[in-house]
């Protein structure tokens, strides 16, 4: 009946997809052969049993076991029995009540381990109430195999492997389980390993400590080597998904299959052969698959090409090491952060195989790490010569002894159980006066325990380190990063802490040696990064890209992207973001500013000057002569022209675009608004004369003023229309991608069309001038008013193309624009208001008042043969425009046969104020 339960119960675990049992057609054989290991186990009776499932023997190739010891497996079952003992002598801890143990081999494979752990359910369904059970001869049934009593938990496994598969065998039993070793990140899940916990962390924390590493030595491109089953599948991928997130590409991901042979081993290394770039291979096998994986490397010799990173599968071995120490160098490895544990190595060299007869296995031990043959194990007939283990042999660290890493955590987990055990023995048995446990304590449910008791122990170990359980039945994570180096001045090698890593890395980088004694960090890459300024285009690989460098104005927006900084802003020069340009607009201190400033200020000055020396001879001839009134408003406009070129190099402003638009068009309206005055009355008193002798209408003073005032406000008014279609203000303008120019809301081309009143008003007069060029000489204020409109459409017709074609250079536009104005007030001032200037200063003997005409002068000018009235008739007619105080036309000094004035007396002669000039 026993029998049908428990293949009842294996039926239940097959469902599942949890395990897989396969039976052999020659089952009575199989049978007969788990017998037989059942007889090789570590037996010892208690009150309480725990059993324990520890890899002694490595995998066989044409059996279950091999023949070859594992040294690390042999530790972990005396830890245990180690554990036990010291707890077992502890009056505090489960006092009265003595710890059994039964351990079991697993030789390193799943299924094997899963067949050994049927003892153990065997052992727990023995202990079941039979009482409502018969055999057919009436009689109780009693257990077939009962070793030492059912077991109340398990210490094992240590592959990730066995534990998957044990953990889903012991949960259909309600059998808690404690591995020292198992790492996979699947026995984190309680929806499938509901009583399952370790006292080591997950691998997802080792995972996170690799890619920690790999970036610290920055890595970006490396391989990956992983061990088939749970620890490696289960990690590599924890490891892949990190990686990918922090930039890490996978070369290639190789599989070492669990029978894999020399030429599997010899593949895996050509495959990572062809991605040369690939220096940093990482990790996640099993301590015998990392050994052949560098004894592959040996044997295609390629000791310097690669670079290690592994996990704690290798951790700090040095039997994985042996024979391939050279390419084995410069490797970093993740070793659980383990302590030794006090008086372990003393108990191990007090071993020998007379004392140790509870392991069955410690000769074998003891053979192979001394290399002899025990007495007792030589055959009776041999042809072979033996070593025979000498009496004196003790383990050492001269043979080779080294408290392995995972000895802390079986003891670990040990103490757990016991201290759980312990608190389940106070809660239960209170009352119960006898030694040993009650029997309230015996048929306590497994999972209740596990829950209420085991997860929620928490204390401190032998070493001192801090031992507890989370929710998920997890160990804390801490580990240490080893580095393999050459001892100096030595042939030997050894393991240096170069680090530890506890939620984040600290790496000490400067301990790190690599191949040969190298600190340099070897390159680890596809493609070498980018420089500044410059993005990745992918190619084939993830990781494998070409450089292709940003524009100027770009900077690097991501890593893939190059984005404009946009008008008015420029990248750094990293690149990696953009600063507002400097705002230019003309500066003082500039020669561009200082040349028509100086100019300016000259004009200024002369042009102060004539209106002081005007105004104190106010009431001279020559000041009455000119027409005062158009000769102040053409001196305004000339000063106006003149303070314009401040108003264009200051720093623009919506007030001094506003000042600009008015100054440059009324200035120059002003100027030539007066000339064209004065030319159009100098042409009607001369037209007029030589047709009748009646006087011009408006060509009095006041009618002069009227007139230019009148030209004047057309210009204001154009001006006014033309900031409201196009409001003043201040922009931005952008001629290169690295400048920036502040200038006036004003578009070259409206700037052309503002001016079109003041360019009618110079054609006009420019036509006037050309008009009255017949004029006797010596009426020469039309010739002085010629030069200037002449020279004022040369400097028009030099500056337009001048100030369009320099657009882009602002400075230079603005200069011209400037000396241009400026030029053209110069023009009219000096050609207009020298003469007179020199009359005043140099001549004052000539600011007189003289007659009026040369009648021989004007006769020439009508050149007909008029009667003698009409001659005097012209006379007359200026005459009377000089009576009004307006300007005469002026003649030379009259010769000796000129009339007197009473050759005219009768056409109505008036006293006049005209004067000559020479």
């Amino acid at each position: 009946m026993i029998t049908g339960l428990l293949v009842y119960s294996l039926s239940l675990l097959a469902s599942e997809g949890s395990i897989r049992v396969q039976f052999d057609h020659h089952q009575q054989q199989q049978q007969q052969q788990q017998q037989q290991q059942q007889q090789v186990a570590v037996s010892v009776p208690g009150d309480i049993i725990l059993g324990g499932l520890f890899p002694v023997h490595t995998k066989g190739e044409r059996s279950a076991c091999g023949s070859q010891i594992y040294h690390r497996g042999v530790q972990r079952l005396e830890a245990m029995m180690f554990a036990v003992d010291a707890i077992n002598g502890s009056p505090d801890l489960l006092p009265n009540v003595t710890l059994g143990v039964h351990i079991l081999d697993t030789c390193s494979r799943d299924t094997y381990a899963l067949n050994q752990s049927l003892q153990f359910v065997r052992a727990s369904l023995n202990n079941i109430d039979t009482s409502a059970f018969e055999c057919s001869d009436h009689s109780s049934p009693r257990p077939r195999n009962n070793y030492s009593g059912p077991v109340f938990g398990v210490v094992g496994g240590s592959y990730s492997s066995v534990s998957l598969q044990v953990a889903n065998l012991l949960g259909l039993f309600r059998i808690p389980q404690i591995s020292p070793a198992s790492t996979a990140k699947a026995l984190s899940d309680k929806s499938r390993f509901k009583y399952f916990a370790r006292t080591v962390p997950p691998d997802t924390f080792q995972s996170s400590a690799l890619v920690d590493i790999v970036k610290s030595v920055n890595w970006s491109y490396v391989s990956t080597i992983y061990s088939e089953g749970s620890y490696g599948e289960y990690g590599i991928e924890v490891f892949h998904r990190e990686a990918q997130e922090r930039n890490v590409c996978i070369a290639t991901a190789e599989k070492v299959p669990s029978a894999a042979d020399d030429k599997e081993f010899d593949n895996i290394i050509l495959k990572l052969k062809k991605k040369s770039n690939a220096k940093g291979v990482v990790l996640f096998t099993r301590a015998e698959d990392a050994r052949r994986i560098l004894q592959a490397a040996k044997r295609l010799n390629v000791s310097n090409t690669f670079y290690w990173v592994a996990s704690d599968g290798w951790g700090k071995q040095q039997k994985l090491v042996e024979g391939v120490e050279e390419v084995a160098e410069g490797a970093i490895t993740v070793e659980l952060q383990s302590n030794s544990i006090p008086g372990f190595d003393d108990y191990m060299m007090s071993l020998t195989p007379e004392r140790n007869v509870r392991n069955p296995w410690f000769e074998q031990y003891w053979e192979d790490t001394f290399g002899c043959v025990l007495e007792k194990n030589i055959p009776l007939e041999t042809n072979h010569t033996f070593n025979v283990c000498s009496a004196d042999l003790r383990l050492s660290q001269s043979v080779g002894y080294e408290q392995e890493s995972k000895v802390q955590f079986v003891v670990d987990a040990v103490y757990a159980f016991a201290l759980a055990l312990h608190n389940l023995h106070e809660d239960l048995c209170k009352d119960y006066n006898q030694s040993g446990v009650c029997p309230a304590m015996t048929l306590y449910d497994g999972g209740d325990f596990y829950k209420k008791y085991l997860l929620n122990v928490s204390f401190a170990d032998l070493a001192g380190s801090p031992v507890k359980f989370d929710s998920s039945g997890d160990g804390l994570a801490r580990y240490d990063i080893l580095n393999y180096q050459k001892l100096q001045n030595s042939s030997g090698y050894h393991y240096r802490k170069v680090g530890r890593w506890f939620n984040s890395l600290q790496l000490n980088s400067q301990y790190l040696v690599f191949d040969h004694n190298q600190t340099t960090t070897p390159m680890s890459a596809c493609s070498l990064p980018c420089e500044a300024g410059m993005i990745k285009k992918q190619q084939g690989d993830t990781c494998c890209w070409i450089c292709d460098k940003c524009e100027e104005y770009e900077f690097v927006y991501d890593e893939f992207t190059c984005k404009d900084c946009g008008p008015g802003h420029w990248p750094y020069e990293d690149k990696l973001s953009c600063y507002p340009l400097e705002k230019q607009y003309m500066r003082w201190n500039t020669p561009y500013a200082f040349v028509p400033t100086a100019f300016s200020c000259l004009g200024i000055l002369v042009t102060f000057a004539v209106i002081i020396l005007f105004v104190k001879h106010n009431d001279t001839p020559l000041v009455r002569a000119s027409g005062r009134e158009l000769s102040y408003m053409l001196l305004f406009g000339i000063l106006l022209c003149y303070l314009n070129t401040f108003a264009l190099l200051a720093k623009p402003t919506t007030e001094m675009c506003i000042t600009q638009r008015f100054g440059i068009g009324v200035g120059f309206s002003i100027i030539y608004g007066a000339l064209l005055t004065k030319t159009n009355r100098i042409s009607r008193i001369f037209d007029s004369a030589s047709k009748s002798a009646q006087r011009p209408s408006y060509i009095s003073p006041k009618s002069q003023v009227i007139i230019t005032c009148s030209l004047i406000a057309v210009q204001v008014i154009l001006t006014l229309v033309w900031m409201i279609v196009e409001p003043p203000g201040t922009r931005f303008y952008y001629p290169t991608r690295n400048q920036v120019i502040l200038k006036c809301k004003i578009q070259d081309m409206s700037f052309l069309f503002s001016q079109l009143y003041n360019m009618v008003l110079i054609t006009t007069c420019t036509v006037y001038a050309v008009k009255t060029r017949k004029i006797p000489e010596n009426f020469n204020e039309s010739k002085f008013i010629g030069f200037t409109m002449y020279t004022t459409c040369i400097i028009w017709l030099a500056f337009i193309p001048i100030y369009f074609g320099t657009g882009n250079a602002y400075e230079t536009q603005l200069t011209t624009l400037c000396i241009a104005t400026s030029m053209n007030a110069t023009v009219a001032l000096v050609c207009l208001y020298s003469p007179k200037v020199y009359i005043i200063v140099l001549h004052p003997d000539k600011n007189v008042r003289k007659l009026t005409m040369n009648s021989a002068a004007y006769k020439k000018y009508n050149s007909g043969s008029a009667p003698t009235s009409t001659t005097c008739a012209a006379p007359s007619t200026a005459q009377k425009a000089s009576s009004e105080g307006t300007e005469t036309i002026l003649m030379q000094r009259v010769g000796p046969n000129t009339p007197t004035r009473t050759s005219c007396t009768g056409v109505n002669a008036e006293p006049m104020d005209n004067i000559a000039l020479l």
